[in-house]
């Protein structure tokens, strides 16, 4: 239902979309008209094609099977199937995730979680892309060596959501900030501040550039030209995360970018700035096509 509310943005990009699921014809298209659903819902008689993506889950088979009660059967269960009492209907499902793929039907990218109620957000997806589908207003925050422009993914989550958040950084004119590989400096980073159920990823960084810094005679990897940082969050989808976030509307995640900057002469001192994100959340929906028969 996520995906139908941002059908129309990802047509406007050149983006088409369909979701395959284990579950029968009939109730894939129960579900479709009920819902209003206005891409591609496709069933896949007999898991054939989740097979053949290699994205076959297999631990609903081990749950009804002998090993039911080995207790590493069990933590499987948990984690990769239902916290609920599985049972011979869940065998099929696939491992949850995206595939993107080319007009020539080959895969460029794909996205997929360990744990089975954690999914990617649309946003947060097209922003690892480099794409914002739907802009969000961002904070702009100043200080004497950058400019910073910092944004959510989405403005909204439900528990369970992995969603981003987005640095814009420009370096003043002659400033370079100490990219990841500088010894001896503070690379820039951003540090997500410990609560309960939020749990930050680590950051994967754009390419930096090699700056020969002369008074030194050090040659360094640095940041001179605009770039964006994304930090991957996960809002947990636990049993007791649920419980947690039950009656909320919003919550509020903070956290620290910290940097240093130089310039051709002067090395100025580590810098920190002190950020914060809220997000309204959304209830979380467990509504199935129809019970499989």
């Amino acid at each position: 239902m996520e995906l139908q509310s941002r059908v129309n943005e990802l047509r406007q990009k050149g983006l088409g979309l369909a979701v395959i699921s284990y579950d029968r014809p009939e109730a894939v298209a129960a579900f479709s008209k009920a819902r209003g659903i206005t891409f591609p819902l496709l069933s896949d008689a007999g898991s054939a094609t989740i097979k053949k993506f290699g994205i076959l889950n297999p631990v609903p088979e081990w749950a009804i099977g002998p090993d039911k009660d080995d207790p590493e059967v069990k933590a499987a269960v948990q984690k990769y199937v239902s916290v609920a009492n599985p049972n011979p209907s869940m065998v099929g499902i696939a491992f949850p995730g995206t595939f993107i793929l080319d007009r020539q039907g080959h895969v460029t990218s794909r996205y997929f979680e360990d744990f089975y109620i954690e999914r990617n957000t649309i946003s947060s997806i097209m922003m690892r892309l480099n794409d914002r589908v739907a802009p969000v207003a961002g904070t702009k925050v100043s200080t004497a060596h950058l400019e910073v422009t910092t944004y959510l993914s989405e403005p909204a989550v439900a528990p369970g959501n992995r969603f981003s958040i987005a640095f814009d950084v420009h370096p003043h004119n002659g400033i370079h900030i100490y990219a990841p590989g500088a010894k001896k400096y503070r690379v820039i980073g951003v540090t997500i501040a410990a609560q309960p159920f939020v749990r930050a990823l680590p950051m994967k960084y754009p390419a930096s550039q090699i700056y020969f810094f002369k008074p030194l005679n050090e040659r360094v990897p640095v940041y001179q030209k605009p770039f964006t940082l994304v930090q991957e969050v996960i809002l947990e989808g636990t049993p007791q995360a649920q419980a947690a976030f039950r009656g909320k509307d919003s919550v509020t995640v903070s956290g620290m970018l910290e940097y240093q900057a130089c310039d051709d002469k002067i090395c100025y001192n580590p810098a920190s700035v002190p950020l914060s994100w809220t997000l309204n959340l959304r209830p979380l929906v467990f509504e199935r096509t129809t019970p499989r028969q």
